[in-house]
């Protein structure tokens, strides 16, 4: 029997990873290249996710929570961390596309229900990235607007009171339990649906339902 989803008011989604591919290992590979072995490089990656994590509990604007994040990540592992690095750590997220399978369905989407983004990130990244989704968005909101960072429960309060909803009116599509999922229980948001991109466990205790494409969500949604 195939799932359905409540009919929104809104679709809220996260956007890095969930919607544009988050092409940060492969941006790590590329600066560490052979200073550390395969191994040692995939530790390094989760541990520079796990320092993101923990930086963004404390809002600064993006671009210095990935710096931190690195020199964090290099001291924990004895290598130099150079200001190139970073550069090229802030410039490549401008640079991500879409996920292939996002556009199509997204546009089918925004003809029946308004599209909002709840990123953590700067208006400048977004700038960049909404684009490049084949979709017009309702409205967009960042981390730099709502002076806070998911998982802090301020980001998601910042978009109930800006759209001047209750949580129940919105659906919300993230590949993140962590970030988006365990703090919108917290909520009362009910209407959430994990993207499963391999990115994290499900954990059915927080209420989102699991799908591995949007045209099960469309499906789930009656939009044909």
């Amino acid at each position: 029997m195939s799932a359905t989803l409540p009919t929104p008011k809104y679709i809220s989604f996260d956007i890095y990873g969930t919607l544009i591919d988050f092409q940060m290992g492969k941006t790590v590979d590329r600066l560490i290249g052979d200073r550390l072995d395969a191994d040692r490089r995939e530790t390094f990656k989760d541990r520079f996710g796990v320092n993101r994590w923990d930086e963004v509990l404390e809002y600064r604007p993006y671009d210095e929570i990935l710096e931190r994040a690195w020199r964090r990540t290099c001291e924990q592992f004895a290598l130099e961390s150079a200001d190139s690095d970073i550069d090229a750590i802030t410039a490549s997220i401008g640079e991500w596309p879409a996920h292939e399978d996002v556009p199509e369905p997204l546009a089918r989407m925004a003809e029946h229900f308004p599209l909002v983004a709840l990123s953590n990130a700067d208006d400048s990244h977004l700038a960049a990235s909404i684009p490049r989704l084949g979709a017009p968005f309702f409205a967009v909101y960042s981390a730099e607007q709502a002076g806070a960072y998911k998982p802090r429960l301020r980001a998601f309060e910042y978009m109930l009171d800006k759209l001047q909803v209750a949580p129940s009116e919105i659906l919300h599509i993230s590949s993140h339990q962590t970030y988006d999922h365990i703090p919108m229980f917290e909520l009362g948001f009910t209407n959430k649906v994990l993207l499963d991109r391999g990115y994290e466990p499900d954990i059915p205790w927080y209420g989102a339902v699991r799908m591995t494409s949007l045209d099960e969500v469309n499906r789930a949604l009656g939009i044909a």
